[in-house]
């Protein structure tokens, strides 16, 4: 506010803001990604190449999380001002603990969550996993939903084998026969690629939410301390993070060359598939209907039952509603 009402002095007085203003010292903000730079994760560096955080006074440094869970925990302990992640995440460590952060905005409004296999696999729909050998990246949180997700579908998880194993496995695994499919996101899909055209196969998705999976996926979340103590800041920065979003959603050649700007070490080709991927997961009929960043009360508590279910928490453990906090969307 002190900013914009001297801002709009100095141009009602005639003086220049560009070599004669006094320079301010930009707003500085810790962003957490909940995991390594990728194509995905493309949003905040094209807000950061476009100077869009710059735009709104602000000084944004990112850093890399090993996961949501370990967002949340930084974001709580005031290692980071804002930061993304899953939407279980939070809500699991609201209801275990009461951590002091809350979910400002939704991102992906249709949950991530697949099954990649092989066409000619003879697996076309989630049914057909049963007797099958199926693997998992070891700490996916997808691992979690997944029991659930078959008894919803009649499908008995003793019946399907599950292994285990390093994420990198996953794509020479499937590629070379080893196992029928892998358990993944659907932003990983351009990964696949390679290791399937080697092999001259062709990679088969579905979806989970095609068989019930509904909820929020990756979210916006800010320490309850930096929403207290830094409205504007948040406000501002949650609105170029935003602008970034919709301006690679709009030409999703801009998140490879963003992030490979910022990080170096990354196939930018490969970074804007992935980016490509994420977009039917944003810019969906959920998102048009709600408005972009919002939380919808009835998909919002979905996402805690989910959750609350993986977890055998009693869904009276959490109001979902207390997670989030709607004020920061940009008007």
């Amino acid at each position: 506010m002190i900013r914009s009402l001297l801002t709009r002095t100095l141009a009602v007085t005639g003086l220049v803001l560009t070599t004669a203003a006094p320079a301010f010292a930009a707003d500085k903000v810790t962003f957490l990604l909940d995991w390594l730079p990728a194509g995905d994760k493309a949003a905040v560096y094209v807000a950061q190449a476009k100077g869009l955080f710059a735009a709104e006074g602000l000084e944004v440094t990112i850093q890399s999380g090993r996961g949501s869970s370990d967002v949340v925990t930084k974001l709580g302990t005031g290692a980071g001002d804002m930061g993304t992640g899953g939407l279980a995440a939070l809500l699991q460590a609201r209801a275990e603990s009461k951590v002091p952060v809350k979910a400002i905005a939704s991102l992906y409004t249709i949950e991530p969550d697949a099954i990649f296999t092989t066409e000619g696999s003879g697996i076309n729909s989630l049914k057909d996993i049963a007797g099958k050998k199926i693997a998992t990246a070891t700490f996916s949180s997808s691992n979690v939903v997944w029991p659930l997700l078959l008894q919803a579908n009649g499908i008995d998880p003793a019946k399907v084998e599950l292994l285990k194993v390093d994420p990198g496995a996953l794509a020479p695994m499937l590629a070379s026969g080893k196992v029928d499919a892998t358990i993944n996101w659907v932003t990983v899909a351009p990964g696949f690629e390679g290791p399937m055209n080697e092999v001259k196969k062709k990679l088969k998705v579905i979806s989970w939410s095609d068989y019930g999976f509904t909820g929020y996926g990756l979210s916006v979340f800010a320490s309850e301390k930096f929403l207290a103590e830094r409205p504007d800041v948040a406000r501002r920065t949650l609105k170029a993070f935003l602008a970034g979003n919709q301006m690679a959603i709009a030409d999703p050649k801009l998140a490879g060359a963003s992030v490979k700007a910022s990080v170096g070490d990354i196939d930018a080709a490969v970074a804007d598939k992935q980016f490509a991927a994420s977009i039917p997961l944003m810019d969906n009929a959920i998102a048009k209907k709600d408005g972009a960043g919002a939380f919808e009360k009835a998909l919002l508590a979905k996402t805690w039952e989910w959750t609350a279910k993986s977890q055998n928490m009693p869904i009276e453990k959490l109001d979902p509603e207390t997670a989030v906090d709607r004020s920061f969307l940009p008007k």
